[in-house]
């Protein structure tokens, strides 16, 4: 999956926050609930994963460090039945717009490729011409206790569609951590570019979910080797 966060310390170096609105998948029957005050420790993970990278849904990313301030606005859209790799899949499309000081200094998109029943996601290709193709480690499970975790995918990326050149090289994992009583974070987690000569850095999207997998909040924390050690860089929701 097209990895947000290495968009996002492109832009903004310090600090950030996010503010995100959705259009939520419909309530499921079955799915965990809070009862007579007691602690939620069961989260429905794969309604969370597609409500973060299928469902319609915006968030703007700001960070302002001295005199530059730096805004990220999102926006996915759902494209429908598409082919990717031969497969019958569905597509559901990022498009990124990038401003320093107000003025818009980059437009990008990406489309991530995916099935449903059972939940898969086959690779994504972006505007710059970027293909990437993803192994499904593992399939996400419907529902997941408080402290489980797992993998996910490697994503092999190329230079472009002939997969000639290779660019680098990622494995996502996943997990899932108490936030509240009734919420928890579930967090998309990206190995530094298995490729490179020396670390690039990992990032860890997480965002905060209740008992139906509704979105409430998200941090993204991005840690990356300097000369001077590792800097890492939390980007909080308010």
């Amino acid at each position: 999956m097209k990895n947000l966060a290495l968009l996002i310390v492109a832009g903004c170096s310090i600090s950030a926050c996010v503010n995100i609105s959705n259009n939520r998948l419909p309530d499921v029957v079955g799915f965990p609930t809070q009862q007579n005050g007691a602690v939620v420790t069961e989260y429905p993970v794969e309604t969370a994963l597609l409500n973060i990278y299928t469902q319609p849904r915006t968030e703007t990313l700001s960070a302002a460090e001295g005199e530059q301030n730096s805004v990220i606005d999102v926006k996915v859209t759902p494209k429908g039945t598409m082919t990717f790799e031969g497969k019958r899949v569905q597509g559901a499309e990022r498009a990124y717009v990038t401003r320093v000081n107000g003025k818009v200094v980059s437009n990008s998109a990406s489309t991530n490729y995916y099935t449903l029943n059972p939940t898969r996601f086959y690779g994504y290709t972006d505007s710059s011409g970027e293909y990437s193709v993803a192994t499904q480690t593992a399939d996400i499970p419907k529902v997941a206790k408080v402290g489980d975790s797992g993998a996910l995918i490697t994503e092999n990326v190329y230079s472009d569609s002939s997969k000639r050149i290779q660019t680098s090289r990622y494995k996502q994992s996943w997990s899932l951590a108490q936030a509240s009583p009734t919420t928890a974070w579930f967090c998309i987690n990206t190995s530094q570019d298995l490729l490179a000569v020396s670390s690039d850095g990992t990032t860890a999207e997480c965002y905060n979910i209740n008992a139906k997998g509704d979105i409430l909040s998200s941090r993204t924390t991005i840690s990356v080797p300097t000369s001077a050690g590792t800097q890492t860089v939390t980007y909080t929701s308010r």
